[in-house]
């Protein structure tokens, strides 16, 4: 049955080998990730502890360890860096660091890249952790390289500390280590890179015996007395008693440290609280200066737009009383030219008319003008008769005036075509224009002729 049994056993753990593998994988991922970070909670305590009684330099042991400590978590499965020839070199966690934290406001990435003295990799992220301790932002820096989830994803791989639940734990540990004034050399052989760090856990490490046990070991050692001789007094056991005074001393001890330790955070985390409520207390000033403003430049775009539409209604009344003044000076002019404008009957016999007038009025002055002309020549004709012949001179020059007022009574047929044609409109306007003599014939261009001169 025996034999069966651990045949039994050996054939399951043959059967159950892969699965057995995967766990015994994850069992060691996750001791190592739980290790790093109780250990970096513990060198976090440590520098509290010891920077209450002496400045923390590079000299420290106990920051030392705690920058070991933090190399070996942003370092924990890390990807490396894949060459043009296919083949993987290994990476420092400062090339995933001086990506993720580039939206730091007032970042010190920029320096640390342009140092002389710092060329490699690992020895820049080893300088830009004194640097944040020294600024006071550490936690801010990893937070923020936190948060950037995709940026984490691509240089680490499953299973990495800053990829789990104990990312956030770290960034809250290290929020602590704001409230120290650290002072390093960025010069010196803590920023060799040649070397990896290493964490010496031995200040770590420290064994408590349990209640049970210390009972068991009285117990034994009151045995041991008695069996051992008859005369041994209570005295006997009284290591006991010391050691458990001892271990109370001890134990008020780290109390008070505790206790201190406390105390400056409490301080520290009061100072930001005052900082963080002046920040508050000035950005809700800003904020209200800012709503007043709103406020005051939409009151303004209310009036201007306001003042626009009046404007706007008052330039569109005057158009409109400006449209109907032109309207009414239109139909003025319109109703005045139709009253003087004559029907087309009417125009044709006022033309006639007028036209009669004119030529009458014309051919009146011409007649006159001709008369004296006439009375002058008779008069210079007889003279010169009278001296040839008296009778005869009297008689021609009666004649001869007959004739010369019987030809000027008659209508010559260039004086018809001067008047146009009075039926039409143009015709009826260029009327006014018939007063001149220029478009008239002129009696005294045919009495100036050649053949009516005198001699």
């Amino acid at each position: 049955m025996a034999s069966r049994s651990l045949r039994g056993l050996g054939g399951n753990r043959g059967g159950g080998g892969g699965g057995g593998r995967k766990s015994l994988s994850a069992r060691n991922a996750a001791v190592e990730r739980r290790n790093l970070i109780t250990v970096c909670r513990f060198s976090v305590k440590t520098l509290i502890d010891r920077s209450c009684f002496e400045t923390i330099d590079d000299s420290s042991p106990e920051f030392n360890n705690f920058a070991a400590i933090l190399e070996q978590i942003l370092s924990h499965r890390l990807k490396g860096q894949v060459t043009w020839f296919g083949y993987e070199s290994p990476r420092s966690f400062w090339d995933y660091i001086k990506v993720a934290c580039r939206k730091v406001s007032q970042n010190c990435i920029c320096s640390i890249e342009n140092m002389e003295n710092v060329s490699s990799s690992r020895a820049k992220g080893r300088a830009w952790i004194r640097v944040a301790l020294m600024e006071k932002h550490l936690s801010e820096y990893i937070s923020t390289a936190l948060r950037d989830f995709k940026t984490t994803r691509r240089f680490y791989e499953d299973g990495a500390i800053v990829l789990g639940e104990e990312a956030n734990m770290l960034a809250g540990m290290l929020l602590g280590l704001n409230a120290i004034d650290f002072s390093f050399c960025l010069k010196g052989e803590g920023l060799d890179g040649n070397f990896p760090a290493v964490i010496d856990y031995t200040p770590y490490l420290k064994f408590t015996q349990s209640s049970d046990s210390i009972s068991s070991d009285e117990e034994e050692l009151r045995t041991l007395g008695s069996s051992g001789s008859e005369s041994s007094t209570p005295e006997n056991v009284g290591p006991p008693f010391i050691m458990d005074e001892n271990s109370w001393f001890n134990k008020c001890k780290r109390v008070k440290q505790k206790y201190q330790l406390t105390l400056e955070q409490k301080g520290y985390l009061e100072e930001l609280l005052r900082l963080r409520e002046n920040q508050l207390s000035e950005s809700v000033a800003q904020n209200k200066i800012l709503l007043q403003r709103i406020e005051d430049s939409d009151l303004a775009h209310k009036l201007e737009k306001e003042q626009l539409e009046y404007i706007i209604v008052e330039l569109q009344d005057q158009l409109t009383v400006l449209k109907n003044n032109d309207l009414r000076s239109r139909q003025e002019l319109t109703a005045h030219l139709t009253n003087q404008w004559p029907s087309p009957g009417a125009l044709d016999v006022n033309a006639v008319a007028l036209d009669t007038l004119l030529y009458r009025k014309h051919n009146k002055q011409w007649y006159e003008k001709s008369c004296q002309s006439l009375d002058q020549l008779s008069a210079e004709v007889s003279l010169s008769q009278t001296s040839l012949d008296p009778g005869q001179s009297q008689g021609d020059g009666k004649q001869d005036t007959l004739n010369l007022i019987s030809e000027g009574k008659e209508d010559t047929p260039s004086l018809l075509g001067l008047c146009g044609s009075l039926t039409s409109v143009a015709s009826y306007k260029s009327l006014t224009s018939l007063k001149s003599n220029d478009y008239l014939a002129s009696p005294t261009t045919e009495m100036t002729s050649p053949g009516l001169t005198p001699s």
